[in-house]
Parts: structure tokens; sequence; C-alpha cells
């Protein structure tokens, strides 16, 4: 019998289509297994891709989501559909990055959020775009991104 607690998830442990927009994507979630202990989930998209809502060509960007739960995590399957919705997504790196860390605060309503959106240059200029919620918890580990300052991104 499967377990009930992950009966909601509908893209997990099968085929899923990714979704035609971010609008249409659906991030799941699960109940946070460590509820009551802060601890820090990080993902990192190293090959995020958009659109320049004015030209259309490609952006690219490299992606760190830092969280602390609250009742609620992420599912990993869904959040990556859902990133990958934005590659024929027209949007500015800010609108992007911003709109991603604010997706994930309405579906979990984490303790404290951040996003470092390190996007690749086009015309010779990187645009780094970084969102965070308010001071992380007291005592929380927090690890630098690991992103280099642009020199090629590593």
């Amino acid at each position: 019998m499967a377990d009930p607690r992950y009966e909601n998830l509908t893209q997990l442990g099968g085929k899923a289509e990714i979704p035609a927009s971010p609008e249409n994507a659906v991030l799941e979630t699960v109940a946070n297994p460590q509820i009551g202990t802060d601890y820090l989930i990080r993902f990192t998209c190293p090959e995020f891709t958009s659109l320049c809502p004015i030209t259309g060509q490609p952006d690219f960007a490299h992606l760190v989501i830092d969280y602390v739960p609250d009742t609620r995590i992420v599912e990993s399957k869904s959040l990556k559909l859902y990133l990958t919705s934005f590659r024929n997504q027209g949007a500015f790196h800010e609108d992007c990055t911003v709109g991603i860390a604010k997706r994930i605060v309405a579906a979990i309503e984490p303790q404290w959020i951040r996003i470092g959106g390190y996007w690749y240059p086009r015309g010779g200029m990187p645009i780094d775009v970084f969102y965070q919620s308010g001071p992380p918890p007291e005592g929380l580990w927090l690890p630098d991104q690991g992103v280099a300052p642009y020199r090629g991104r590593g």
C-alpha cells in the first residue's frame, strides 16, 4: 500500500509533461518530515533558461534557491518542471528570479527563503538578481551559494 503522505503527488514516479508556462505549472508539496528543526534546503539549477521578452533571445542563469521549511517542503520533480516551463517564457531576469521565490513562498510558506539568480551576460554585462524574505533564522548554518563572480562563471 502506498504511503498516504504522498497520495497528492501527481508528477513524481511517472511521465509528466513540461508545462506550457510557469502559470500552468503545479508546484507540489509534501509534509516537512522534520517539523520543529530549522534546516536549510538548497535547490541548484545551473542551466535555467528563459527568453528576453523584447528580443526573444534566450537568457541563461545559474539559480540557487535556499529555504528553511515550515510545515511543507517542495517536491523536487515538480520544481524542475516549473523551472523548465520558463524556457519559452519571455520575462526579464528580475521578474524570473523574484517571481520564482514568490511562487515557492505561496506554495509552502517557508520560514525563510533566498534566491540567487546568476545570469550569464548578453551584451557583455551579467545581471545578478538576489531576493531574500528577511533575516535567516538565528543559528542556521548558511553556506555560501558557491557561484563564482563573473569570469565566465567558473
